[in-house]
């Protein structure tokens, strides 16, 4: 049996979702026919979309968009065991263990303060420049490495807050039952902490992800190099517009993923 209140909050539902459907109706049918009004528009569509070079280029991106997924794949497990020791190491509480703490504070501004596409430049140039034999001076080896320590500078970041939201009463709980400060860390805080930051760590992996495309400026021909080589030889830039595409199709789903683990989260929090 439906209440008053139940069918009045329906009744609301409806009518949001109807108001919705129409403005995103109008918005979308107002594009359709003023975007080919603009005088550039027929050169824009012959440079952007151009269907048969997106049939053509459209295998070799997604092979490209491979490597992409190798170098994302092999940086995540270090980013997140390199950022769970730099939150451990800013968090460290014995007066001992102090240089750890003003060791991950000055990490996480450096790498945190320096924009990606300049540590990679940094390191991505700098340290094969030494003279390095094969294949120390690889351009996916620098690459990655400069990836890993930027993006284990915010990893860090959100799992020290995850590590602080945890209240102290369990840590001193823990304590009275006899655990150790190690395995109080371990056992009790460490859990949840990384419970509740999965989706925001979720959002930095979305982020890994495009980021891994900056990588094609040190020499690594994945999807965004291989997309300029395929402008230059078709002088057309619709390969840009296909590359777009791919990443969508991941980034979207992982996005929408890491959204509906904020509401949970959000929900089992009220």
């Amino acid at each position: 049996m439906v209440n008053r209140r139940q069918a009045y909050e329906a009744h609301q539902r409806r009518r949001s979702l109807s108001i919705a459907g129409v403005s995103t109706a109008l918005v979308l049918v107002a594009m359709i026919l003023l975007v080919p009004l603009a005088p550039g528009w027929q050169a824009v569509k012959a440079s952007f979309f151009d269907a048969a070079v997106f049939a053509e280029t459209f295998p070799t991106l997604l092979q490209a968009f491979m490597i992409d997924v190798m170098i994302f794949a092999w940086s995540v497990p270090l980013i997140l065991g390199l950022g769970l020791a730099i939150a451990l190491a800013r968090g460290a509480r014995a007066p001992a263990l102090f240089p750890l703490r003003i060791f991950g504070a000055v990490y996480v501004d450096v790498f945190r303060g320096v924009p990606v596409i300049l540590t990679i430049y940094l390191i991505g140039f700098g340290i094969p420049g030494l003279g390095l034999p094969r294949p120390w001076n690889s351009p996916y080896i620098w690459g990655t490495v400069a990836l890993v320590l930027t993006y284990s500078a915010y990893v860090a970041e959100v799992l020290r807050s995850g590590i602080e939201s945890v209240h102290a009463s369990q840590r001193n709980a823990a304590i009275c039952l006899g655990l150790s400060e190690r395995d109080t860390m371990r056992y009790v805080v460490l859990p949840q902490a990384i419970r509740r930051v999965v989706p925001a760590n979720m959002n930095m992996l979305v982020a890994l992800q495009k980021d891994v495309a900056l990588l094609s400026f040190i020499g690594p021909v994945e999807i965004l190099r291989q997309a300029g080589i395929y402008k230059s030889l078709l002088a057309n830039f619709t390969p840009y517009l296909v590359a777009a595409v791919i990443f969508l199709m991941v980034t979207v789903p992982a996005t929408r993923y890491a959204d509906y683990l904020l509401n949970r989260d959000r929900n089992a929090r009220s």
